[in-house]
């Protein structure tokens, strides 16, 4: 029996959508990672970006559990000193849907410039429109 190491000439990548209306945040992030690593497929190499691209629409309406929507904290920090700033999620939802779920599935892909290249390809936006139609993606349930 022979191994099957994927090379990055023979990949095709797919486009898919997915809708977050309703959908959890970490469900739903931790799936979108895994389409964006390759994971979900039988071709899956670790050194080699094997994923598809991933669309995410209606980020504004993704739901948190619990508290946090309240208590959950992000944390930037601008390069100046003092100048570490915090938004609760409920704040950030209101003003960058899109960033809530950006940062949740960028914190479960791997941190080297292979991570770096799978981040790329996704895209996020807040209401239910997106600029990708010439690529044809198909709609997938993660949910």
């Amino acid at each position: 029996m022979k191994s099957y190491m994927a090379r990055k000439e023979d990949l095709e990548s797919k486009w898919y959508v997915v809708d977050a209306e309703n959908a959890t945040l970490g469900r739903l992030a931790s799936r979108i990672a895994l389409v964006l690593m390759g994971k979900n497929t039988p071709r899956y190499t670790r050194h080699v970006d094997t994923g598809s691209f991933v669309i995410v629409v209606n980020a504004e309406k993704v739901k948190l559990t619990g508290k946090k929507r309240q208590d959950k904290i992000y944390y930037r920090y601008t390069g100046y000193q003092g100048g570490l700033r915090e938004i609760n999620a409920a704040k950030l939802l209101e003003t960058h849907p899109e960033r809530v779920i950006t940062k949740a599935i960028q914190g479960m892909l791997p941190k080297t410039s292979l991570g770096r290249q799978m981040f790329r390809k996704l895209k996020v936006y807040a209401g239910p429109n997106h600029d990708h139609g010439a690529q044809k993606p198909e709609p997938i349930s993660l949910t």
